[in-house]
């Protein structure tokens, strides 16, 4: 009745939780997974143990210090596997080893070695359980409980363990519930133990005199541990702590949480700590009252004979049926997904018609169902004559055959399919004649005798078995992966396994979209199936329905073949993929492509990144924020111009983000940006200056760069170099091209004072011929002389509107944009000699001009003129009264050479170095602002001209300028 009570308790705890009456705070809190991981210590802990006390001292202790071991090199060892079976959907040991080494014999053999490796642990759990019921009782029938036991097992793992098809999908309610029974095998060994305690002893000072008296019996737990097999037990132990299907369910399949992983590497042992206390006191207090039973099962007897009408019996049994139910749950759930996997998906695959996610969650029920079963039956084949302990140590010898292969996965890369099954089937041998046929010979099930085998060099069976297998494994994995090829699908997987490594996209997918690819995934999995894990797949990539890029197409690819390796096992996942979703032959990844598949890897996997892999990804980091956080727009592309990176300063110059821009082709990017990208990314000019675009009604001038990313010494371009992509850098002028034109106007308007007083005499001459016309007509009355004076006035008057408006000109021109356009040098020139002989020192220097008459220019006109202004002007300060100022312009190949020749005092060599810097000038405080020259050196580069100065002091000065002639010019500048 307790223990049928029990059960439901379990069943309404696994329930609730699914339901989600429990809290998320204590389903995912780390102390319930640590606690979960309890599982391991099963009625081999809960009985055995003290049995095994008994047998080998303090021997017993390395079950549990060997698994110890395993959670502290849990970075090196159970981080990564949780890695890989989170990201590949790896859901059993099976699974593991058949992804590394890409082999479905692989999967076949460890799947089939560790059923007949286990069941002998199954069949000891259902045993303890009955046995221990008979010893309450002494009445019930061992094979009637055994059975009832094990349907109640079978029903609440297809409840609560096989409720879903996915490994993605995790039982919270069975972890829970198993946590619940971690923590009730502990409350039950913990109170034996403290009645033993008190009961026997009154106390530790009781105790502590006791073992004074009676020394010998500290000895025997002592003497053991020089002699035993004390480093064969701890590395099956470490073997075990992760290897036994159980423990890897646990560990690593109903685990979401690496930092739970974290926290139970030392939780974990201080659980075992606490359920070792009891065991040398339950010993003692057994031996003390002279139990009539096993040790194994001293903890019932303590409780009987302590307990007396108290419930503690009723807790000792139902922690035996803890640990027996626990363990019986999980390594049946973990099991029934092997077998699924690995024995009855290859031998019988469901027709693409049928429902696969139903036809696979009813296999997985009906396999747990065969399984519980079959360990039943192998309880009933068994004679009832072998002690706990001795039964367990066969299942930790089969799974520590693992372990050669567990070092293949992690760290050899040069490990094969064919070493492996070499030293797995070597092993298996070894394991077979030294334990196995000895067991059924015990049985009564075989006649032979292999005892010559179990007593070399007078050492246990358990150190021989240990020791010759593994040492016949590792040699024939180590030989035959070294004498043997390692196949490139399993390279690619072993570069997977390592934690230290990245693989880049391999090939481009045949199908040209998402909705091809579902079209052939339905041929193998049924079209319904298919539709789920498509959209499941663009799901977990956050990947739209209508991508067609390769390189999505590809990591679409990938993730169904994770996804389905959860579904079906990796293998099988492997070949749906390989056959149906094939690759485009002679394609192959761009380098852009692969470069940003890489990234999001090593942002994935940054925390496990060790030694120089890490330091690399520090200077890969270091680099890549050098170009996101530059204050120069930076994009770079792929040889089809997809654009692969794009920082911070493109985002603010031109409003686009980078998930925006990266990924997209330049001419899919927003306007003006998309055109003007592509534009220039499709000429053959590396720079372009000052341009002029609107963003958002506002205009902005940048300067674009561009450099192509070449490598060298590629066989398949003539030249030996291929291209990789280009990067262009584009320069935000506009707050510089403001601040210029401002000054420039600054210029402009001191210019103007100082042709003041010249303006005002040349319009004051004017002005008076006007009234003495005007005074005259008052008095004419001849018509022609009426029509002379008039004419003369509106000649007067043209002339003065010509110098104001040229007064206007100058002074507006510029402020808001470059204007190119091509226009007559010759009336330029001129009209810059008209300005500049406006003022008071322009009318005293005589200007001459040599220029073609028909010389065409592309520019700025009004800008060029301020530059002849500004020189023609500095020519007039240094000339006496009287000088003359000479104007060539000679066209010389494609440009104007344009000389402004003086006889003035000339330029000291000293200052010539630095002439052309803004604010500097040789004139007195208040007759010049220093920006003239400046400006002028500005305007001549804006134009791609040059400007050179020849001067010597006392002998005159020359001024070169060098501009592009022609329509030409103007076209160089057109976007």
């Amino acid at each position: 009745m307790a223990a049928f009570s029990y059960m439901l308790l379990l069943f309404f705890i696994a329930y609730a939780t699914d339901q989600g009456w429990v809290s998320d705070r204590i389903t995912k809190h780390p102390l319930t997974f640590s606690l979960s991981l309890g599982v391991y210590a099963t009625t081999w802990t809960y009985y055995g143990s003290v049995g095994f006390a008994e047998e080998q001292g303090y021997n017993f202790l390395t079950i549990y210090i060997g698994v110890t071991f395993a959670f502290i090199l849990a970075p090196l060892v159970l981080l990564p596997i949780l890695r890989l079976t989170h990201e590949y959907q790896l859901t059993s040991l099976a699974d593991l080893l058949s992804f590394r080494y890409r082999s479905q014999l692989a999967g076949i053999a460890v799947t089939l070695f560790m059923l007949v490796g286990v069941l002998p642990y199954l069949a000891l759990q259902i045993r303890a359980v009955t046995e221990s019921i008979y010893i309450l009782t002494e009445e019930a029938s061992p094979e009637l409980l055994a059975l009832g036991f094990c349907v109640s097992l079978t029903v609440f793992a297809i409840l609560f363990g096989a409720r879903h098809v996915t490994a993605r999908e995790k039982h919270q309610g069975l972890v829970v519930a198993i946590a619940f029974e971690s923590a009730i095998k502990l409350l039950a060994l913990l109170s034996v133990g403290l009645v033993a305690l008190l009961g026997v002893w009154g106390g530790l000072g009781g105790l502590t005199a006791w073992l004074e008296s009676h020394p010998e019996a500290l000895t025997a737990l002592y003497r053991p541990v020089k002699e035993g097999p004390w480093n064969t037990l701890l590395l099956l132990s470490f073997a075990a702590a992760f290897l036994l299907p159980r423990q890897f369910h646990m560990i690593f399949t109903e685990n979401d949480n690496p930092y739970a992983l974290s926290m139970a590497a030392w939780i974990f042992p201080l659980i075992l700590l606490l359920l070792n206390l009891p065991i040398p006191i339950v010993l003692w207090a057994g031996q003390i009252l002279r139990l009539d039973m096993p040790a194994d099962y001293y903890v019932l007897g303590v409780s009987l004979a302590e307990g007396g009408r108290s419930p503690l019996p009723v807790l000792a049994f139902i922690g035996g049926i803890s640990a027996a139910s626990a363990m019986m749950i999980v390594t049946t759930l973990a099991l029934a997904s092997m077998c699924l996997n690995h024995l009855l998906l290859p031998a019988s695959y469901p027709d693409p018609s049928v429902d696969l996610y139903r036809w696979l969650l009813w296999g997985r029920r009906t396999l747990i169902a065969m399984i519980v079963m079959a360990a039943y039956g192998f309880y009933r084949l068994l004679e009832h004559n072998q002690g706990l302990v001795q039964l367990g140590l066969i299942s930790f010898v089969a799974v520590a055959q693992f372990l050669p292969g567990i070092v293949g996965v992690l760290y050899w890369r040069r490990a094969t399919r064919t070493g492996f099954l070499a030293g797995l089937m070597g092993g298996i041998a070894v394991w077979v004649v030294t334990l196995v046929i000895p067991l059924l010979e015990a049985s009564h099930l075989l006649t032979t005798d292999f005892g010559g085998l179990q007593a070399i060099a007078g050492q246990s069976k358990w150190v021989n078995s240990t020791f010759w297998s593994l040492t016949v494994n590792g040699v024939l994995f180590v030989g035959f992966s070294l004498l043997s090829a390692q196949r490139p699908e399993e390279r690619t997987a072993a570069e997977a396994c390592c934690m230290e490594t990245v693989a880049p996209l391999a090939g481009v997918v045949a199908a040209d979209s998402a909705a091809k690819i579902e079209q052939q995934l339905a041929q193998v999995i049924g079209r319904e199936t298919a539709t789920q894990e498509i959209n499941q797949a663009l799901a977990d990539l956050n990947m739209s329905p209508s991508t067609s890029r390769p390189t999505d197409l590809q990591r679409l690819r990938d993730q169904l073949e994770r996804n389905l390796s959860g579904l079906v096992g990796p293998q099988l996942a492997h070949m749906v993929v390989s056959k149906h979703l094939k690759l485009a032959t002679g394609a192959r990844v761009e380098l852009a492509d692969t470069m940003r598949f890489v990234e999001a890897r090593l942002e994935d996997s940054r925390s496990r990144l060790r030694g120089l892999a890490a330091e690399l990804d520090v200077l890969r980091r270091y680099h890549k924020q050098i170009l996101l956080d530059l204050p120069l727009g930076v994009c770079a592309l792929s040889p089809k111009r997809e654009v692969v990176l794009w920082n911070f300063a493109m985002e603010v110059l031109s409003g686009v983000k980078s998930g925006q821009a990266v990924g997209n082709q330049l001419h899919n990017l927003p306007q003006p940006w998309g055109r003007l990208l592509n534009e220039f990314a499709a000429t053959q000019d590396n720079h372009l200056h000052r341009l002029q675009i609107e963003v958002a009604e506002r205009m902005r001038w940048v300067n674009l760069h561009k450099a192509n990313i070449m490598e060298h010494g590629n066989v398949f371009t003539n030249n030996n170099e291929l291209s990789l992509g280009s990067v262009i850098l584009l320069e935000d002028l506009t707050d510089l091209e403001t601040l210029e034109t401002e000054l420039a106007h600054s210029e402009r308007l001191a210019s103007i004072g100082r042709l003041a007083a010249g303006v005002a005499h040349e319009i004051g001459n004017p002005v008076t011929g006007i009234a003495c016309l005007a005074q005259n007509l008052r008095h004419e009355n001849d018509p022609a002389e009426i029509d002379a004076s008039a004419r003369q006035i509106l000649d007067q008057t043209k002339r003065i509107s010509k110098i104001v408006q040229s007064l206007v000109t100058f002074s507006h021109s510029g402020t808001d944009s470059y204007v190119r356009e091509a226009f007559n040098l010759h009336e330029a020139i001129a009209e810059a000699i008209q300005l500049v002989h406006l003022s008071h020192r322009g009318r005293q220097v005589n200007f001459t001009q040599d220029c073609p008459d028909g010389s065409t220019l592309c520019g700025d006109r009004q800008r060029l003129i301020q530059v002849f202004v500004n020189l023609l002007t500095n020519a007039c300060d240094a000339c006496e009264a009287g000088g003359v100022v000479d104007v060539m312009v000679e066209p010389v190949d494609d440009v104007y050479r344009i000389e402004i020749r003086d006889q003035g005092k000339g330029i000291s060599e000293k200052d010539r170095e630095r002439i052309f810097e803004p604010f500097f000038t040789t004139k007195k405080p208040g007759e010049g602002t220093g920006l003239g020259l400046s400006l002028v050196y500005k305007i001549v580069q804006d134009h791609h001209g040059d400007i050179d100065i020849e001067s010597e002091a006392g002998r005159g000065t020359r001024v070169i300028i060098a501009l592009p002639m022609g329509e030409q010019a103007c076209q160089r500048h057109v976007l």
